[in-house]
């Protein structure tokens, strides 16, 4: 059966984010969440494929992304409450649990949630981004030191968005277009993600989740309970593969899933089987 794509505005955490809803009303709930510069069209490839296995899928525009609330000040982005806003959306849909996957960014709030709302999680599914804990040791992989400049440019105040805007959003373009497999991104697809990253108050709310790393969250890191996959484009351009294997030593209970040609965006190049992975994953 198709479902459609439904977009709501749900209240969480004391904001609103809008959520693209799929599949039945009653089915057990799917949490997709997207990284950075992303918003909830990257999940494209996975969402009616979910849906139509009986999944309740929701996708959110995290905060600070393309049209959900944007609080100001990093302090607003800080970890904890970002992971306290997925947790209102289960609380919205009157779920107790759900599966949760996440790219990137959306990786490390479920990172979070794994570790610390572990009775709120049926199951973790990671795409291509490190444990927390393993993120905050990256001597133990040297070369992804040269990989993470970025992180540091992003710090400094105003600059980046100065950058940016001027180059007209190249930076961000070349982010998507310049690591992944040519054909991954349509020209109509690019012009979305613009249109996302050109919402008011947009480019420093996204950029702000990076400037919020250096906060203190007082997060005590707690071995993962519960069942947790991984999966990894070993092409990544940002992230070292090895991040992978340190990443699952953090869990009780985990499996790791490598993609030998697959870049950052594996769930879109490689979609079918990303969603066999997670679909058998989450049946269990």
């Amino acid at each position: 059966m198709e479902y459609p794509l439904t977009h709501h505005r749900v209240p969480t955490n004391g904001l609103h984010l809008h959520v693209v809803q799929c599949g039945p009303a009653t089915g057990p709930l799917v949490v997709l969440l997207h990284g950075f510069p992303e918003f909830w069209e990257s999940w494209r490839g996975q969402i009616t494929a979910l849906a139509a296995a009986g999944y309740r899928v929701w996708v959110p525009d995290q905060r600070g992304y393309n049209v959900s609330d944007k609080p100001l000040g990093v302090g607003a982005y800080a970890l904890p409450i970002l992971a306290a806003d997925v947790l209102g959306l289960l609380d919205a849909a009157a779920s107790r649990q759900a599966h949760v996957v996440g790219h990137d960014w959306g990786g490390i709030v479920a990172w979070y949630l794994a570790a610390q709302h572990p009775g709120r999680i049926a199951s973790t599914t990671i795409i291509n981004v490190p444990h927390p804990a393993v993120a905050s040791n990256l001597w133990r992989v040297p070369s992804q030191l040269l990989r993470s400049w970025y992180i540091g440019f992003i710090q400094l105040p105003g600059l980046p968005e100065w950058v940016i805007r001027r180059k007209n959003w190249r930076f961000s373009e070349r982010a998507l277009l310049g690591t992944s497999r040519p054909g991954t991104f349509s020209a109509a697809e690019v012009a979305r993600y613009k249109a996302a990253w050109a919402q008011p108050g947009a480019l420093t709310a996204m950029l702000n989740w990076y400037r919020a790393l250096r906060l203190p969250t007082g997060t005590r890191w707690r071995r993962i309970p519960g069942p947790v996959q991984i999966i990894w484009g070993r092409q990544d351009a940002f992230l070292a593969a090895e991040l992978a294997e340190f990443s699952r030593a953090q869990c009780a209970k985990a499996q790791l899933h490598y993609f030998p040609e697959a870049t950052h965006w594996v769930q879109l190049e490689e979609a079918a089987a990303v969603n066999e992975l997670i679909l058998q994953f989450i049946g269990e």
